[in-house]
């Protein structure tokens, strides 16, 4: 018998793919800035900010913002080892696939499931926030629970038109939008900074205030149920920066992806970082009263339009529409591609359907379908609730927290055994980075004792339900043989080959 190859060398992208057991069913266009721009968009920090500085301010009070280095910091040792992983594994599905071929198949399904319900409730909280506290300040109109259901269902539509009919547009729209999210930003920040400078508007005490919140036990970590203060701040950060791994959902389709997509992955996160928190200071700093602003539903828009007037404000109020629109599109986009990876491998519920790749679009159209009529569903479930955004925002934090620790977890379990291909590597920096990523996740995990998660994990806990019952239905009928990948000896050979070489 030859020797095994490896599965990521030489060849050409197509060669490599092949050796997972996978055809070419999508055209290789995505480049380098489309690579990141998909891993930024879905950050998004126009959509967390504006999402979530409210409720920070009411929990955390202004110097709440001081959490969000600290939440980068974890988020981008995490984002190193996720990235390590894709780089060797480039193949659509990313935690999906990795948990299916590293561990063993039944923990690759139920990541994916996982994963599969964050995306499906994290694109109806990114469009929400569209019609609930962007879209009524631009407009001027009273966001109502109907007419917020109304303009949510219609942006899913939108962006489940475009995704279905074109996949390259899809990439252009979002380039573009990326572009003006990035440069829209630093203009906003820069203006904020120098308008409220000149007009002496500018409070350097809100970046140190408590604002309304008690003093009593502020910078505790709370007891068994419920987190401190302070402590609830870092959701800033757990909320916003999250999803740069969508890059590598879309592996199958990006050039070089064991280069490109763990690079993408990183700079997502710290150009986010850096730029966000920027802005953070710069909207803290021009807040005026933070206990009044606190009471409003949309803090930062009226914080640009209190500083900038209602010109400036307007035109970068609707960058930021654009921005969010651009964030829920390649939510939709990842979440269309995992659900067509799972079917594609005969593991998701009515895969006969999903499977397929539309011979007129050249894109998963009837995967789209299904995800955008889900979506629909759980807006219509939360179209009621007043609480409806806190509770998605709840979930959609609460969600890819479990997702990155399963992930990092597997990565201590099996690195030594990963096959190095010297594209993206950690080298001497691998064990402080684990160590940052593993303290950061058990922390972030731990804020969720909260009572105020109740909803969200309800939510979590009910998919899982109708998850598990449908695993047990393919384990009735298949048996755990009938859940192996594609091509699964291949990755297994590689493995005990490239250990092997190791041993003296």
């Amino acid at each position: 018998m030859s020797d095994p190859q490896p599965v990521l060398r030489g060849g050409g992208d197509e060669a490599e793919l092949a050796q997972f057991g996978y055809k070419q069913s999508m055209a290789r266009h995505t480049g380098k800035f489309a690579s990141f721009a998909v891993a930024f968009a879905f950050v998004s920090i126009a959509t967390g900010i504006f999402t979530t500085y409210g409720a920070v301010l009411n929990s955390s009070g202004p110097v709440g913002i001081w959490t969000w280095p600290i939440a980068v910091v974890g988020q981008l040792a995490v984002a190193f080892v996720l990235g390590t992983i894709a780089s060797r594994m480039p193949v659509t599905g990313y935690a999906y696939q990795w948990m299916s071929r590293l561990a063993n198949p039944i923990l690759g399904w139920i990541i994916g499931w996982i994963s599969f319900t964050f995306l499906a409730i994290v694109v109806v909280a990114v469009d929400y926030t569209i019609a609930s506290t962007v879209l009524p300040v631009l407009l001027n109109y009273e966001g109502t629970a109907a007419v917020t259901w109304g303009v949510t269902a219609l942006v899913l539509l939108l962006q489940a038109m475009l995704l279905a009919s074109s996949t390259k547009w899809t990439e252009r729209v979002n380039n573009g939008a990326v572009s003006l999210e990035l440069v829209g930003m630093v203009t906003l920040t820069v203006l904020l900074l120098v308008v409220a400078a000149v007009r002496g508007d500018m409070d350097a005490g809100n970046l140190f205030s408590k604002g309304a919140v008690a003093p009593e036990g502020f910078w505790s970590f709370g007891d068994w149920t419920s987190a401190g203060p302070w402590m609830l701040g870092f959701l800033l950060g757990a909320f916003t920066i999250v999803g740069f791994e969508s890059a590598a959902n879309l592996a199958e389709e990006t050039n070089d992806p064991e280069r490109v997509v763990p690079r993408a992955m990183c700079q997502a996160v710290v150009a986010s970082g850096v730029l966000g928190f920027v802005f953070l200071v710069a909207v803290t700093l021009a807040a005026g009263d933070p206990v009044a602003l606190a009471e409003s539903g949309t803090p930062i828009a009226d914080v640009i339009h209190d500083t900038l007037g209602s010109v400036v404000s307007t035109l970068l109020l609707l960058m930021v529409v654009i921005a969010i629109f651009a964030c829920g599109l390649v939510i939709m986009m990842t979440g269309v591609r995992l659900t067509w990876a799972m079917s594609r491998d005969e593991r998701f519920p009515g895969w006969q359907q999903w499977s397929h790749i539309s011979p007129r679009f050249h894109t998963p159209f009837k995967a789209t379908v299904l995800f955008v009529l889900l979506a629909e569903l759980i807006l219509a479930i939360f179209s009621q609730s007043e609480d409806a955004l806190f509770t998605l925002f709840g979930a959609a934090t609460l969600l890819p927290a479990i997702i990155y620790a399963a992930t990092v977890v597997l990565y201590l379990v099996k690195r030594k055994d990963l096959p190095v291909n010297g594209k993206f590597d950690l080298g001497a920096w691998e064990k402080p980075i684990l160590v940052v990523a593993v303290v950061w996740l058990v922390f972030e995990l731990a804020l969720f004792r909260d009572a105020s998660f109740a909803d969200a994990w309800l939510y979590v806990i009910v998919m899982v339900v109708i998850g598990a019952a449908y695993l047990g239905y393919l384990l009735a009928r298949r048996g755990r043989s009938g859940l192996a990948m594609p091509d699964q000896h291949s990755i297994d050979a590689v493995l005990d080959h490239e250990a092997g070489a190791r041993r003296p």
